[in-house]
């Protein structure tokens, strides 16, 4: 089941979502083909530090995350992923790794790859390793506030 902030979030705002089970995965890539999700609308959920800021770096499952060209578009001096014990306490009902691209829901900047906005529908991870929630990008857009970067 979705984190309740985000199902409460979700609710709150009418967003219709679909929750797809699948078996215990911990990579975007083998998510996707456990949920049997086009890759290039798996969105990856990185936490990255922007001049020692946490922030969210959101690519498709088949891509990385260029912190250069990140840092550049967030006008940063420094970008670099952050450290799985600098943000363990942000993400409370989250396992490690499944957080969803909601940085709003955290206090955190969200930074979208324009890959992902080509697509109707982004799935991501529902704070968990067994599910995904799918949804309109629209929609994920109209909550999240990300910026894009071409990254």
């Amino acid at each position: 089941m979705p984190t309740t902030r985000l199902k409460e979030f979700l609710k709150d705002n009418r967003v219709a979502y679909q929750v797809i089970p699948h078996t215990p995965a911990y990579t975007a890539k083998t998510v996707a083909g456990a949920a049997h999700i086009p890759r290039r609308e798996m969105a990856k959920t990185v936490v990255v530090k922007l001049d020692h800021h946490l922030a969210l770096a959101v690519v498709p499952a088949n891509r990385e995350v260029n912190l250069e060209a990140l840092r550049q578009a967030a006008g940063a001096d420094t970008a670099e992923l952050a450290q799985e014990r600098e943000f363990r306490g942000d993400f409370p009902e989250c396992e490690a790794g499944a957080m969803p691209p909601f940085g709003n829901l955290y206090g955190l900047a969200v930074y979208v790859e324009p890959h992902l906005a080509e697509d109707a529908l982004i799935a991501f991870n529902a704070g968990n390793h067994t599910e995904v929630v799918r949804m309109a990008y629209k929609d994920f857009e109209r909550l999240a506030h990300p910026t894009l970067v071409d990254m």
